[in-house]
């Protein structure tokens, strides 16, 4: 007869039908790290489909040694399910070891799943090295324009984390002759110079602007 480890019951636990009762189990792998956890937490974070249980499973991992987890966390970065990747690059910002920085390429950074792609540039202008900043910044202001108001926003977000050696480069997107790309630009631009102000305050302002520039260029 087989015997049952701890990592099997917490396994088993994770599939538990009622989302408390997983919500418990990752809160009690948290609580008492067991490097055989790693890999249950990391597999189930793919297809929780709980928010507050996926919460939680990032949390657990970020109680665990990072050498356990990092290295289990990279291959989702590129696995072919959307929410795999978007919580490992989740979790990697959470812990923070600058080696993941590595992982999140251009195809990752251009993801077509805005979830997964809002989690690279947050994670990506958390973690990026003194000597990639405008290297990244290059990269993320192929995305201006895209999505929606919360996809935007954290692009804008990404940039104002990235700091002032992305500024030039964002200064150049204002100048966009694309009405889309300029607004996103300039709205991230006022963020980016005051971090209190509403994200959607400043759209309405980068709007007005690019909307007069319009009326000037038809004179």
């Amino acid at each position: 007869m087989t015997e049952t480890t701890a990592a099997d019951r917490l396994r088993a636990a994770l599939e538990h039908p009622d989302a408390s009762a997983r919500l418990q189990a990752a809160l009690a792998a948290g609580t008492r790290p067991d490097d055989s956890y790693v890999a249950a937490l990391v597999a189930r974070c793919a297809v929780e489909p709980d928010f507050f249980v996926r919460d939680m499973l990032t949390w657990a991992l970020t109680r665990h040694d990072p050498a356990r987890v990092v290295p289990g966390l990279l291959p989702e970065v590129t696995s072919e399910v959307p929410q795999a990747r978007s919580q490992a690059l989740h979790t990697l910002s959470k812990i923070g070891d600058p080696v993941a920085f590595g992982a999140i390429t251009r195809a990752v950074l251009r993801d077509r799943h805005p979830e997964v792609a809002r989690a690279a540039w947050r994670t990506a202008s958390g973690l990026v090295p003194d000597d990639a900043h405008e290297a990244l910044a290059e990269e993320l202001a192929t995305q201006f324009g895209r999505g929606d108001h919360d996809t935007q926003r954290s692009l804008s977000r990404a940039f104002a984390a990235i700091g002032a050696r992305a500024k030039p480069i964002v200064e150049r997107a204002a100048a966009s002759s694309y009405d889309v790309v300029s607004a996103h630009a300039r709205a991230t631009l006022i963020v980016m110079d005051d971090p209190d102000t509403e994200f959607a305050e400043a759209v309405v302002e980068a709007r007005r602007v690019v909307a007069q520039r319009a009326l000037v260029g038809e004179d």
